[in-house]
């Protein structure tokens, strides 16, 4: 974080400074909501959880150094500066817009329905070729996450890039007013958080709130190929480009399928053409390389730039990460699940060696069509021809009965429950399978990589 005195950041969010009139003149070196990360000369800023009131670790976080905390009432005998605010979180917000509008470097935000956190990492990948790059910390994207994104911006970072997360109305308003983004890239529409927007025309109009904030002339780039995105004409006041597998502004052709070692193709782009190894599996990150192209030639990469930077591509934690232990082949794709990641991470699963074994859990906030999409996911494992299919959790008790009603050849299972199928899983694997782990969050499958490790 640049040079942000106290003074000013209690202007920024309206507060009321109280401690020393020496101290207000002090620069903060950075800020955190997390009382395990403070460092000497940085700022604390409590939020009330459900659970713990960051308020409580006021004491310890002057023990550690911190040169000033945020706060919602006043606090007596304090051992350093803090600023009275209404709302820390509403503050933190604040803050971080204010310390956006003093920055100078341009900043890409990546949104959508599914792909956002690998196609942010494919872009960083193309950009730190040239740029000193920061990047959200996984998924940090959220309305607390974003804000700490752009407050990490030091004055040695060239280019940031974000993800902007959403589930419902108006949130995407709130994130652009504080990122306001120069380069927008829009992954997909998918069927996500469907119990608060509705339906994928209600997902497409709450993503697209992001124009709103963009800054005159902003480069839009948006995935060609989905039946929703096709049909956006304007952006603000920019044209989008489109990037597709055919007849987009960006594309791609001679598709070579490398199996769990990615792809190679050529990518053809308004500046010309080039060949591309993306080594990430999936035809999925061919999208992913295609906006991370339209990026990386916007800012000023070369062609040969991009390819070299699409080629250093990797996944993180979580998300499609190829683990190779104990003679099995592991896709951990745990994070979170929605019915298009699912079935992407499927089409993945299927380039596997060996016996293919899909660990499948419940999805979260699909509204009224959930059983409708966990059918769906049961019975295209089947006819992808998956061999084996466990299905875990209340809700993916209709992924079974669709993987059963779809007939094939794939053995299938079902338990309530993670504990009762992992004994069922750890007996049934052997060495030379390919395992996909994927459920969303709350299923906690990171219990069945860590298993599956551990054999």
């Amino acid at each position: 974080m640049e040079h942000m005195t106290l003074g000013e950041i209690a202007a920024a969010c309206g507060g009321i400074y109280a401690g020393q009139d020496e101290k207000k003149d002090q620069s903060i070196l950075g800020a955190v909501t997390d009382s395990r990360e403070i460092k000497e000369g940085y700022l604390f800023i409590p939020i009330k959880g459900e659970h713990v009131d960051g308020h409580d670790f006021i004491p310890k976080v002057f023990e550690q150094g911190a040169l000033a905390t945020l706060t919602e009432h006043p606090l007596e005998s304090c051992q350093g500066p803090y600023i009275l605010v209404k709302s820390c979180l509403l503050a933190l917000k604040q803050i971080a817009a204010y310390y956006r509008s003093c920055l100078s470097i341009p900043i890409v935000g990546i949104t959508g329905s599914v792909g956002k956190t690998s196609t942010k990492e494919m872009i960083a990948s193309v950009l730190s070729v040239k740029y000193n790059v920061l990047k959200t910390l996984g998924n940090f994207n959220n309305e607390i996450g974003l804000p700490l994104t752009i407050l990490r911006i030091q004055k040695e970072h060239e280019v940031a890039v974000v993800e902007m997360g959403i589930s419902e109305f108006g949130e995407m308003h709130r994130l652009g007013e504080i990122a306001k983004p120069d380069l927008c890239v829009i992954t997909n529409i998918g069927t996500c958080h469907l119990e608060n927007l509705g339906n994928r025309d209600g997902v497409l109009r709450a993503k697209t709130e992001v124009f709103d904030h963009i800054s005159e002339g902003a480069a839009v780039f948006l995935n060609g190929d989905d039946d929703k995105l096709i049909t956006v004409t304007q952006a603000g006041k920019s044209i989008p480009v489109f990037y597709g597998m055919e007849g987009q502004d960006f594309f791609m052709d001679q598709v070579e399928n490398l199996g769990l070692r990615g792809s190679r193709a050529r990518l053809h782009t308004p500046q010309g053409a080039t060949e591309v190894m993306i080594p990430i599996p999936g035809s999925h990150n061919l999208y992913n390389a295609m906006a991370a192209a339209g990026v990386g030639l916007r800012l000023g990469l070369s062609l040969e730039e991009v390819a070299e930077g699409i080629a250093n591509a990797r996944t993180i934690q979580g998300r499609s990460n190829i683990i190779e232990a104990n003679g099995l082949v592991i896709i951990d794709d745990c994070y979170n699940a929605n019915p298009m990641s699912m079935k992407a991470s499927l089409n993945v699963l299927k380039c596997g060696l060996g016996r293919t074994i899909a660990v499948l859990g419940d999805m979260g906030e699909l509204g009224e069509q959930e059983g409708h999409h966990h059918y769906d996911v049961g019975a295209y494992a089947v006819q992808n021809g998956i061999d084996v299919l466990f299905c875990v959790g209340e809700l993916s008790k209709e992924m079974e009965r669709g993987a059963r009603e779809a007939g094939g050849d794939t053995q299938i299972f079902y338990y309530q429950g993670r504990e009762e199928m992992l004994s069922h899983l750890m007996d049934t694997v052997c060495k030379g399978d390919t395992i996909l782990v994927k459920a969303s969050h709350f299923m906690k499958f990171s219990k069945v990589v860590e298993q599956l490790l551990n054999t």
